[in-house]
């Protein structure tokens, strides 16, 4: 038994009869894996190892399974990754770090002998892609990247009007994602806003988007221009508008008054996870999002031509005063538009404001609804509207689904006729349209994927 590990992990032994899972990262994220792999799938699953750079997180979740009276993983330094996989013969890892690291991460577990598990975004660049690429093709092994977004019932039904002909054949299609301040800030307060860490949030979010359109109209992008820039969030722009000297942080002693700042003492689980374990790595969790040293754009536009003829135009807002999406897919015998309201409205105190709430909002008017709509109208006929199951849950049920694929029946992915199960190069495809696109940023012209990928995937 390796050394490195804690003694309460010293009598976890591999199980015969279940899979065999680890964890690398044990931020936020990854409770939604731990908890279904040891309580919802725990007949078909079992978390034999984990680990993290910061010891505090794995203290954090060492306790959270004691209170379920469950015993912990074995604990690993990131470094012993290939030792984890060898000791407790590990099937697949699970992999919650940050993005920057999921290509060392991934080709480190595949080589040793282990099927991996990924959180989007499979990596940020092209050198990920080629690293991923080449350990895929030694080792033969899976990668499975949780696309989680392709399980909601809405966008499953956006596929199977789509896929059954409806429309016709695809000839383009319109897409615009807009993020408000309670969620599209917190991506400028954390490691997201280096572009070297997370490859902007063309990579890090759009790429849930990109694969949808992907996944929606079966084809593969070809040639992307991008457009975009940071226009509301840091220094610079806090400055053109006045807002004066800003603190580094937002968990402090001073009254709150400022609804951009975060107090991280706010929220317990945040507060443990990230607060109280900063002196192990420094990392700060609450940052300002209108100082310096933020790299990554929140106004952004993309064309992308695909190889089967439609083009995408697609947009992101990462400043909007509501959140959700307005997709509307063109063809050859009609039309499909989909509209989700995931939020309608932030309060001052960037806190989430009732989501069904129809009641008047002071001098605002009326809190737009929450809600989703999918039309489909072919040429010389009414619109009609496609009704959309909701399985209760995150994403209408979709995440519960997806983790069904990940950890339950292993023929599941057999028997679903969209394809919603996403492996390897749906995940380059996926991030393959951002890292072209983030090429097109810096040099101001369009970008031919194959260029920029040679064979990582394509």
């Amino acid at each position: 038994m390796n050394p490195a590990m804690n003694t309460a992990a010293s009598a976890v032994a591999p199980s015969k009869t279940r899979s065999r899972y680890a964890l690398v990262g044990a931020g936020h994220r990854a409770q939604m894996y731990i908890d279904a792999i040891s309580r919802r799938f725990a007949d078909n699953a079992e978390l034999l190892a984990w680990t993290d750079t910061n010891p505090g997180r794995l203290d954090f979740y060492d306790e959270l399974m004691a209170a379920r009276g469950t015993e912990s993983p074995a604990r690993y330094q990131p470094t012993q990754l290939p030792a984890m996989i060898k000791d407790l013969d590990i099937d697949t890892v699970v992999v919650t770090s940050p993005d920057f690291t999921h290509a060392e991460v991934i080709e480190t577990c595949l080589r040793a002998g282990a099927d991996v598990v990924v959180e989007k975004p499979l990596t940020i660049d092209a050198a990920g892609c080629a690293r991923i690429a080449e350990a895929v093709r030694a080792t033969g092994r899976q990668v499975t990247v949780t696309f989680n977004y392709r399980y909601s019932p809405r966008n499953s039904a956006l596929k199977e009007v789509v896929a059954s002909g409806q429309i016709g054949t695809v000839t383009s299609v319109n897409f615009e994602w807009v993020l408000d301040t309670v969620h599209g800030a917190d991506y400028f307060r954390r490691w997201h806003r280096e572009k070297a860490k997370s490859g902007g949030l063309l990579i890090h979010k759009a790429s849930h988007h990109f694969d949808l359109v992907n996944w929606w109209i079966d084809d593969q992008p070809n040639r992307v221009y991008a457009s975009g820039g940071l226009r509301f969030y840091g220094a610079a722009n806090a400055r053109k508008r006045g807002l004066g000297e800003r603190p580094e942080r937002g968990t402090g002693d001073a009254p709150r008054t400022d609804p951009f700042a975060m107090d991280l003492r706010e929220d317990e689980r945040l507060r443990r996870l990230y607060l109280d374990n900063e002196h192990h790595d420094g990392y700060l969790r609450d940052r300002d999002v209108f100082a310096d040293g933020i790299t990554i754009e929140d106004n952004l536009a993309v064309v992308v031509d695909y190889a089967g003829g439609p083009t995408l135009n697609y947009s992101l807002n990462a400043h909007s005063p509501w959140e959700g999406y307005r997709v509307a897919i063109n063809g050859t015998e009609g039309r499909a538009e989909l509209e989700v309201v995931e939020r309608g409205a932030a309060d001052e105190g960037a806190k989430v404001l009732d989501p069904s709430a129809t009641a008047e909002f002071g001098d605002q008017g009326r809190i737009r609804p929450r809600g989703e709509r999918l039309l489909v109208q072919p040429h010389w006929q009414q619109a009609r509207e496609v009704p959309i199951a909701d399985f209760g849950g995150a994403h209408g049920g979709g995440d519960d689904m997806l983790l069904g694929d990940l950890f339950g029946n292993a023929n599941s992915r057999a028997h679903d006729p969209l394809g919603r199960p996403a492996g390897y190069l749906d995940g380059v495809r996926s991030i393959a349209v951002g890292i072209a696109g983030n090429r097109s940023l810096e040099t101001g012209q369009p970008v031919f994927i194959s260029e920029l990928l040679g064979e990582s995937g394509f």
